[in-house]
């Protein structure tokens, strides 16, 4: 047995490794894979926690089962958060727990991407270091194929282990914020900007414009004019123009303080075109997620009154868009 910072690497049996249902994604070609441990060996374990929940090396683990082996060598990865070991456990879909707020995924996402890391580097030194008369033979002491990798690889498996996508941009962001709310180097007041902001993601807010609004303070962009092409073929039906125009009118008439809101706009600082396109990307497909009975028995008027006004601005701003990519040769319809 021999051991590292945070790690003891033993042997184990096989049938003793939980393997969470978060595990139980696409394995790939096990066959190809089980075939390439034959051939050169298996010199990287899996990890695992002290419990023996399975925390990297679902597809090393099932190749193995393939090949009829009863035991494996493991790295126990000590430090493994409950919360973290308690998710990687789970072995159904549909676990009645409570669900994690984009904190606390965040949270569970950054951890399990180091650990996922570090598997991916230990493999990759094993492919670099090691030689052919230093081969332990088959099974018991040997090496996957070379890995390939890639940090974003690992991003990607730790997000669609913890959310069930496999989109780690959104969760990389609040890590980002996190990372300013944890740090005894951080400015006071940013801190505070920065806690505040993960209170309103939790909230529902937008991960996005909170993360854009705390990089402005970071770093201040200069209003410069971005390229940004949109589809050619987009074509907003009548009907949606119609609804802006008769909300717009609305909003116009119920809204009370519209001139001091007019003031913001014209003092708010212009943000670059790429964080226009991050928006965006942020809402794509946002209407799928709600249940429209659900809004319209919740949500006051005023709130009713705040979203028409964002719905009305937002055509008018598009109008506006519109009317000068045309001027520019550009036109989108």
């Amino acid at each position: 047995m021999s051991a590292r910072i945070g790690h003891i690497e033993l042997e184990r049996s096989i049938a003793s490794i939980l393997v969470g249902n978060r595990h139980r994604r696409e394995y790939g070609d096990i066959d190809e894979l089980a075939a390439s441990i034959t051939r050169d060996g298996l010199l990287q374990p899996v990890t695992v926690t002290p419990e023996g929940v399975l925390v990297c090396g679902a597809r090393r683990l099932e190749a193995l089962k393939l090949l009829g082996e009863k035991t494996i060598k493991v790295w126990v990865r000590s430090g493994v958060s409950d919360r973290l070991a308690e998710l990687l456990a789970e072995q159904a879909e549909n676990v009645l727990h409570k669900p994690l707020t984009p904190t606390e995924a965040t949270t569970l996402y950054t951890e399990l991407k180091e650990y996922i890391t570090e598997d991916a580097q230990r493999r990759q030194s094993a492919t670099q270091f090691s030689r052919a008369g230093d081969r332990v033979g088959n099974y018991g002491g040997a090496t996957v194929a070379p890995p390939q990798f890639k940090p974003g690889k690992s991003r990607t498996q730790a997000a669609l282990m913890v959310t069930g996508k496999a989109s780690y941009t959104t969760l990389d962001r609040i890590a980002e914020l996190q990372g300013l709310a944890a740090s005894p180097v951080t400015d006071p007041a940013l801190r505070e900007m920065a806690i505040e902001e993960l209170r309103l993601i939790d909230d529902g807010g937008s991960v996005t414009a909170a993360h854009a609004r705390i990089r402005e303070v970071i770093r201040p962009t200069p209003r410069t004019i971005e390229d940004f092409e949109a589809p050619e073929d987009f074509d907003p039906p009548d009907e949606l123009e119609q609804l802006a125009s008769a909300a717009l009118a609305r909003v116009k008439e119920a809204k009370r303080g519209r001139n001091a809101r007019r003031a913001r706009q014209s003092s708010a600082h212009v943000f670059p075109v790429r964080a226009f396109v991050r928006v965006w990307e942020d809402l794509d497909q946002w209407w799928t997620h709600f249940d429209v009975a659900a809004v319209a028995t919740e949500l006051t008027d005023e709130q009713l009154a705040l979203f028409e006004g964002t719905l009305a601005s937002t055509v008018e701003f598009f109008t506006q868009l519109r009317s000068a990519r045309a001027q520019l040769g550009r036109e989108i319809a």
